[in-house]
């Protein structure tokens, strides 16, 4: 049986083959293989497409506002900051906000007993799992996942559930919890919802996951299904935004409201506490850089724009759950590289193991999303989305949309 340890050297091998950095020819041999196999997988999208457009296949409406924010390609986009954005001002306008997330690597029923639920003919019905029920938070990050977990710490008085079945989540944080606002996070391709406004995020670094489909490329599904999104996010932009990558969205989609922004970092703060330092406590700082996630470059390139030296540093597979005794390998290979002190990002930090340990400083970074242009728009879209303006309509109907 494969370790945690082999699948994540499979999958980075497996996105060295995606993204061309790996030039073997087997890597050559495996990406004509793959192209095959996207071409498959672009035909079983558009079936489903079809089917939904159609109404063969019905989505779920729920008597809510719901609001999907999600992107067209598989790694990161920086979606979380976002859903905190919405969430945050939703909650500001009198909403009662649920955000429903899948619940990403969260722990599951075990295999062993799924199976044998089948060979018995029993099944086990669980409600949705709260995160936080707007008052405290009542999972830890292994079982909520690292995402959820992330977002129930970050928004007090914000619901947070999680399951796969999101339909059912929403009806919970309905029936239950009086909630009149649904977030789905990573919510794009979950049509199983309808009646919903589509938000999408595009990174301005990768906007397009190399132009293939899954498993060649990192689309989830075609770039012109962008046309559903009636808000598009063009995420780590720089200060001078995404002019090209702007026009290029406005053909794909003549009328969503299109923002540009940045993931900002706004402090550090350590590890195991509630101390807070300013960003210019980095400058000159020999640091130890530790992260699991999808695009660790723009972490680590951030830490190096606020002036600390990078010494050593130690990538993970995206969502890695660390062990005590990683950490403690990795702070003592830290410190013979000369590190002063170890900087991780916010989502790692929830996955991190409590230890005693406390002679080497230990912090993660807090980014948010700032917004370079369209704040107004999306202020506009905000006061609609609480009825502020009663003639407003959701106009992107997921069967209008479709094509």
């Amino acid at each position: 049986m494969l370790s945690k340890f082999n699948i994540e050297i499979i999958e980075t091998f497996l996105l060295s083959i995606l993204d061309g950095s790996n030039s073997s020819r087997v890597a050559m041999i495996i990406r004509g293989l793959l192209r095959f196999l996207s071409w498959i997988f672009n035909l079983v999208v558009q079936i489903r497409l079809w089917l939904y457009k159609h109404r063969i296949l019905r989505g779920n409406t729920l008597g809510c506002q719901v609001i999907s924010v999600g992107n067209l390609t598989v790694g990161g986009t920086g979606k979380t900051p976002v859903v905190e954005v919405f969430a945050r001002n939703l909650q500001k306008q009198g909403r009662k906000v649920a955000i429903l997330s899948r619940g990403y690597k969260s722990r599951s029923i075990p295999l062993w007993q799924k199976l044998w639920l089948q060979i018995t003919n029993r099944s086990i019905e669980l409600p949705p799992r709260v995160v936080s029920d707007g008052k405290q938070i009542l999972l830890d990050s292994h079982t909520a996942g690292d995402e959820p977990y992330m977002l129930a710490s970050n928004l007090p008085g914000v619901i947070v559930v999680v399951d796969k079945d999101r339909v059912k989540a929403g009806k919970y944080a309905i029936r239950k919890m009086g909630c009149d606002t649904l977030i789905l996070d990573d919510g794009f391709q979950y049509l199983k919802l309808g009646n919903r406004l589509d938000i999408a995020l595009v990174d301005r670094t990768n906007p397009f996951g190399g132009g293939y489909v899954l498993p060649r490329g990192l689309l989830r599904e075609p770039i012109k299904n962008i046309r559903r999104a009636g808000f598009i996010f063009i995420t780590k932009c720089d200060e001078s935004g995404a002019p090209e990558l702007k026009k290029r969205l406005r053909e794909l989609n003549p009328t969503a409201e299109i923002s540009e922004c940045r993931h900002q970092a706004k402090f550090l703060q350590t590890l195991f506490g509630d101390e807070q330092f300013p960003l210019n406590y980095l400058s000159g700082l020999k640091i130890a850089a530790l992260s699991a996630i999808a695009v660790p470059e723009s972490f680590e390139s951030a830490l190096e724009s606020f002036g600390a030296e990078i010494v050593y540093r130690r990538r993970f597979a995206d969502h890695h759950r660390f062990t005590q005794q990683e950490i403690i390998n990795i702070l003592n290979d830290a410190e013979k590289a000369g590190a002063e002190a170890l900087l991780t990002t916010e989502k790692d930090a929830v996955r991190f193991p409590y230890f005693e340990r406390r002679d080497f400083p230990m912090y993660y970074m807090r980014v948010e999303i700032e917004m370079l242009s369209g704040e107004e728009a999306f202020m506009k879209w905000i006061s609609r989305i609480c009825f502020k303006q009663a003639q407003w309509k959701p106009n992107n109907s997921i069967h209008e949309k479709i094509e």
